[in-house]
């Protein structure tokens, strides 16, 4: 008989790891009528409403979509820190004289993409949800039950800290290119 025991707030059966329910939402793929795909979206917004720690989606349609979402919000997130880091940077490696040819279009592509991401994503309840791809935190959910061999299984994580990161970076180089436009107009 499997001992049951609570390790950071989430029941675990100690021989397999396996999570408990509670935890867990799975989106499953059972076409009821013609209006199965509204019911998955529907299932879908309600467990990501929910806050569960793990939703599983087993439709493959919403799945790749979600999961091209997710994808979508990574990449204007990566975009914005990497673009506003080039351009905070740019002047401390090229002269002066050639350094606003980069700093200023990289300036601008990390305001734009903290300002896409803060219209679209941020109220949105999947940016809180990455794409879990780690096959041993995967083992520890109940995925032996679907019917699907390629469901697409989302995790919770905090994202303040991210999104303070990407935000901060966008509002120094917001501030570093209003100060060089000022000093190219003001001569």
């Amino acid at each position: 008989m499997a001992s049951l025991g609570r390790r950071r707030g989430v029941t675990v059966n100690r021989e397999r790891g396996v999570m408990a329910a509670a935890e867990c939402y799975i989106v499953h793929e059972i076409y009821n009528g013609e209006n199965a795909q509204e019911q998955f979206e529907y299932e879908l917004e309600q467990a990501l409403e929910a806050q569960y720690r793990y939703i599983v989606i087993e439709p493959t349609r919403i799945g790749d979509e979600t999961a091209r979402w997710v994808a979508v919000g990574n990449c204007l997130h990566k975009t914005a820190v990497l673009a506003g880091a080039a351009c905070l940077l740019t002047p401390l490696a090229l002269p002066a004289d050639y350094s606003r040819y980069v700093a200023l279009p990289a300036g601008a592509l990390s305001l734009a993409c903290a300002a896409l991401y803060g219209i679209s994503w941020q109220f949105d309840p999947c940016c809180k949800y990455q794409v879990e791809y780690d096959s041993q935190k995967l083992s520890r959910l109940p995925l032996h039950t679907l019917t699907s061999s390629t469901p697409v299984v989302l995790v919770r994580r905090d994202d303040v800290h991210r999104k303070r990161l990407h935000n901060t970076i966008a509002l120094a180089a917001l501030a570093y290119c209003a100060k060089k436009i000022y000093e190219l107009y003001s001569v």
